[in-house]
C-alpha cells in the first residue's frame, strides 16, 4: 500500500516537472517571438529609410537631368532668336540702303521723257531756220515737265512779282524803296519750290519796301 502511494507521488512529481518544463518552453518561445517581432520592427524603419533615401536620390538626379535639359533648350532658343534678330537687322539695313540708293528711281524714270524731248529739240535746232519753233518746243517740254512734277510728286513752285514778302518763303538778295504800303517782291531771280507743305528751296528775290 505504501509502495503504491509512493509511486503515485512520484508520478505526480514527474507530471509537475513536465508541466513546468512545458510552461518554461512556452515562455521561452513567446520571448523569442517577441524578440523576433521587435527585431523586425527595428529593421523595417531602417529598410524604409534606406528606400526613401534611394528614392530621394533618384528624384534629385532626375530633377537635375530635367533642369539641364531645360537649360539646353533655353540656350538653343536664345541662339535661334539672336540669329533671327541679326538676320532681321541685316535685312533692314539692306532695305534702308536700297531705299537711299534707289529712292529716286521713279522720279528719274519720269524725267527721262523730258530728257528725250530736249534731245529731239536740240537735234531739230541744228537745221531750224525759225527760232520761234525752237522756243515753242522748249515751252512745251517745260509745261509737260512742270505738270508731271506738280501732279505726280506734289512739287509746287512759288514766287511772283507783286507777292508779299515772306521771310519763311523768300530769300532777299537785295532791297530797295518804292511806292508800296508793305514789303513785296520787286523781282524774282529764282523760283522757290515746296514739296507738299515743306519748302525745299526758298525763292531768291529783290524786295521793295515803303519809302521812309
Amino acid at each position: 500500500m505504501k509502495d503504491k502511494h509512493e509511486k503515485t507521488e512520484e508520478k505526480e512529481a514527474v507530471n509537475e516537472t513536465e508541466q513546468a518544463t512545458s510552461e518554461q518552453t512556452d515562455a521561452d518561445s513567446q520571448t523569442e517571438s517577441a524578440d523576433s517581432t521587435e527585431s523586425k520592427a527595428e529593421s523595417e524603419p531602417s529598410d524604409s529609410a534606406e528606400a526613401g533615401e534611394a528614392k530621394s536620390e533618384k528624384s534629385s538626379e532626375e530633377r537635375i537631368a530635367e533642369l539641364e535639359k531645360e537649360n539646353a533648350d533655353l540656350k538653343d532658343q536664345l541662339l535661334r532668336r539672336a540669329a533671327d534678330f541679326d538676320n532681321y537687322r541685316k535685312r533692314m539695313m539692306q532695305e534702308k540702303q536700297d531705299a537711299f540708293d534707289y529712292g529716286n528711281a521713279n522720279l528719274l524714270k519720269d524725267l527721262l521723257d523730258s530728257l528725250d524731248n530736249f534731245d529731239r529739240t536740240l537735234d531739230a535746232a541744228k537745221d531750224a531756220k525759225d527760232a520761234k519753233s525752237i522756243a515753242d518746243g522748249i515751252k512745251m517740254i517745260n509745261k509737260s515737265l512742270v505738270s508731271m512734277l506738280e501732279n505726280k510728286y506734289n512739287l509746287v513752285s512759288f514766287g511772283k512779282e507783286g507777292d508779299a514778302f515772306d521771310p519763311d518763303l523768300h530769300e532777299a538778295i537785295g532791297m530797295q524803296e518804292g511806292k508800296v504800303k508793305k514789303e513785296e517782291l520787286a523781282a524774282v531771280y529764282l523760283k522757290g519750290y515746296k514739296l507738299k507743305d515743306k519748302v525745299i528751296r526758298h525763292a531768291k528775290v529783290m524786295v521793295v519796301k515803303p519809302a521812309e
